[in-house]
């Protein structure tokens, strides 16, 4: 069977692309071809390993050179980026001819289904249904984000099967007949477990609005007048980073807050913390929650849309924040610093409950929906 994956880039170190290499490698190994097109970044090699039998096509339409441009810029730019993939991938696809084809819910989304070259086609979100509108933009744009979910709503019923992550956000689409749950797998097996010694809290993301690291960096402003021992480690990369960087040294946080260039090799990282922070606006299923756990690590998360409440059992495993409260993250992180008793026996309990998330079954998930769909 020959499956076709439509993402906007590999070259990223975020969980989308971690997700995606995991599932790429597992189903190669498993006997399935595997093709991955992106539109974004030529010429950049995956920062995750893929792999050598996974074909890579890239299309070559660089959305991003419109990030962070006004409204006008990309309404002048898009429509002419948008021709060009849809003949670009329409042409891939008339080649390739694969018996699936899996949309990331990227730029591809709202046309692939008119694409007649034989293939199913499935759509899989690794955010909330109302990932738009937590961007919480303001004027014009929030128009423009209203009206995006609503075409949303309306795109993922021309797919054949429509793929969530969480019950949550299952029930945010409503009924349609083509959704189904699948979660993100994890796909450590540790040997080993972190000892919840080393006075360090990690987070892990990109440097974007999304992952919500000025909050971080505001309740760190408040545990370190307890804690001053411990340090925050923030392992990412992005355009905000500067600003980041600069709230670091508006607190004076430089010797305590520290922003760490993204790494593949992740599992010493984990190895080397005691205490997981998530300050996430929206999510869709937390990779570094699901990782975090096989390490034995207990989390502090914001409950936010959609995710940290599927993984983390509140007072068992970790701590959920109401969204936003930056006082209470402060306080639930110090809770954890300071108890280790209570840090290590959360630690015990996710290590435990992470095998509900173990690749082998989520994959075999993906597998019985792939054989459904082309009988």
């Amino acid at each position: 069977m020959k499956i076709l994956y439509n993402i906007a880039t590999t070259s990223h170190s975020g969980g989308m692309e971690r997700v995606l290499a995991n599932k790429a490698n597992y189903l190669t190994a498993h006997g399935y071809e595997v093709v991955i097109v992106s539109t974004d970044r030529f010429g950049h090699p995956p920062f995750f390993h893929l792999d050598e039998r996974i074909r890579q096509v890239n299309l070559h339409i660089e959305y991003e050179e419109n990030n962070g441009k006004s409204l006008w810029n990309k309404l002048l730019h898009f429509p002419l980026k948008q021709w060009k993939h849809k003949k670009r991938l329409t042409e891939v696809l008339m080649r390739e001819r694969p018996d699936i084809t899996i949309s990331m819910f990227n730029h591809d989304a709202g046309f692939v289904t008119k694409i007649k070259d034989g293939s199913v086609k499935l759509l899989e979100i690794h955010f909330s249904k109302f990932k738009r509108l937590q961007y919480n933009r303001k004027g014009l744009w929030r128009l423009v984000d209203l009206w995006l979910t609503k075409q949303d709503e309306k795109t993922t019923k021309r797919f054949d099967r429509f793929v969530v992550l969480t019950q949550e956000d299952k029930e945010n689409w409503g009924c349609q007949d083509n959704i189904c749950v699948i979660p993100n797998a994890n796909t450590f097996s540790p040997k080993q477990t972190a000892s919840l010694d080393d006075k360090k809290v990690i987070a892990v993301g990109r440097y974007s609005y999304q992952k919500g690291f000025d909050r971080l960096i505001n309740a760190w402003k408040i545990v370190d007048q307890v804690c001053p021992e411990w340090t925050l480690e923030i392992i990412g990369e992005g355009d905000e980073k500067p600003a980041l960087q600069n709230l670091i040294d508006c607190h004076e946080l430089n010797e305590k807050v520290k922003l760490m260039p993204a790494t593949s090799a992740i599992e010493d990282v984990y190895l080397g913390a005691s205490v997981v922070a998530l300050s996430s606006r929206y999510e869709g299923l937390p990779m570094v929650l699901l990782e975090a756990q096989s390490f034995g690590l207990p989390i502090v998360a914001f409950a936010c849309q959609c995710g940290p409440k599927d993984i983390v059992a509140d007072g068992e495993t970790g701590f959920l924040v109401p969204e936003g409260d930056v006082r209470q993250l402060a306080d639930r992180l110090i809770n954890v610093m300071t108890n280790e008793q209570l840090r290590k026996t959360m630690g015990k309990r996710a290590k435990e409950t992470s095998r509900r998330f173990e690749e082998g079954a989520v994959m075999q998930q993906w597998i019985d929906t792939f054989n459904t769909l082309t009988k």
